[in-house]
């Protein structure tokens, strides 16, 4: 076989699968974009490692989670565990022992939000209201 026979036929298949797409070509086609899509999105991932040019302003966050702490340790933090706490008494009075755990969790929770936030997240930004 000659490279112009070659040429030729493998000129004739891509143009058949230009035209008409078997489903093994169109599958093959598919597979290949999303292998070139993972490729370019993992390449943009390990540069954006790098990047000196991203800087990230937390105020608002740090504000948004100064709010909500400042309720959750405030009175309704304390309305929360009393309701909690009552739902649970009622609950395994009833016999819903599932349930009542989930309320305790709920109640116990709401009171140490904040000390869980500062062990497991960088909190050192946030600015809290005491």
């Amino acid at each position: 076989m000659t490279i112009k026979n070659v040429f030729n036929a493998t000129c004739r298949k891509i143009g058949a699968m230009v035209v008409a797409p078997s489903s093994r070509q169109m599958q093959s086609m598919l597979f290949l974009l999303g292998l070139a899509v993972l490729t370019i999105g993992i390449h943009a991932d390990a540069n954006a490692a790098y990047s000196a040019a991203a800087s990230y302003n937390d105020d608002r966050v740090a504000e948004a989670t100064d709010v909500i702490f400042t309720y959750l340790t405030g009175s309704f933090g304390a309305l929360i565990m009393i309701a909690c706490g009552v739902g649970a008494i009622l609950s395994s009075a009833f016999g819903q022992y599932r349930a009542a755990l989930g309320l305790m969790v709920v109640a116990v929770g709401s009171f140490i939000l904040r000390s869980l936030v500062a062990t497991w997240f960088n909190d050192t930004s946030m600015v809290y209201s005491k």
